[in-house]
């Protein structure tokens, strides 16, 4: 763990969740500089060793840190320090609601020594690898059917064919590995077609991305600026 990432458990639905959370060096460097929104990010299937530590999730948080954002990685229920046990999506979906609450309040942030500035206006990413990915596009459909603007969506290695995926919009950065072994390209590319949502494809990459963690850094770095919130 580096010096950037804080790791803490905060109160949920059914006991604990562990959190880590991802500061921008810049934060660190100047006590005046403006965060520039939040992101949260799901890593893939607990049941299949997937944790907050998963190195795509820490990419991806990595990433958002370079684009002046806050990151904050939780562990799913039953995962490390997290209470409870896995529910197939239905509480995590609930615990990821509750975070995205938790996150827009400045109080939450003072323990880690932060000091937020307008943060309730401040614009939320998601991101999600995987089963992660399941979570949050299910996540992202709460929020805006509650009128809650979410900046943009993130997902790699989407879990399209394996799980009951929500509609996304059009914006989504959907990253996939051409060999991947878990979720089929294909399976990507019919569940995406109706959509008319755009896969960025990586060469050469497997369901984990080895070797290819970087590839992801850059398609997010290279999309993200001048996306509007996604709001219904």
């Amino acid at each position: 763990m580096n010096r950037r990432t804080q790791v803490i458990t905060i109160p949920g639905l059914v006991g604990s969740i562990q959190i880590a959370v991802d500061i921008p060096e810049a934060v660190i460097r100047t006590s005046n500089f403006m965060v520039r929104g939040l992101a949260l990010i799901a890593h893939p299937h607990p049941l299949m060793g997937g944790t907050m530590d998963n190195k795509v999730a820490q990419t991806v948080a990595r990433t958002f840190n370079q684009l002046g954002y806050v990151a904050v990685r939780p562990n799913f229920r039953g995962v490390g320090e997290s209470a409870g046990v896995h529910d197939a999506g239905n509480g995590e979906i609930d615990d990821l609601y509750l975070l995205t609450q938790w996150m827009r309040q400045a109080v939450s942030w003072q323990p880690l020594g932060l000091e937020i500035g307008q943060i309730e206006q401040l614009p939320l990413a998601l991101a999600g690898f995987s089963f992660g990915s399941f979570v949050c596009s299910h996540l992202l459909k709460r929020l805006v059917q509650e009128g809650q603007a979410v900046e943009r969506l993130v997902m790699i290695g989407s879990a399209a064919g394996k799980w009951e995926m929500a509609p996304v919009p059009a914006s989504t950065i959907l990253i996939h590995g051409e060999l991947d072994e878990t979720i089929p390209l294909q399976a990507v590319f019919e569940w995406a077609r109706p959509q008319e949502l755009v896969v960025q494809v990586v060469p050469g990459a497997d369901h984990f991305f080895h070797r290819r963690l970087h590839c992801i850094r850059n398609i997010i770095l290279g999309e993200w600026l001048g996306q509007a919130a996604w709001t219904q």
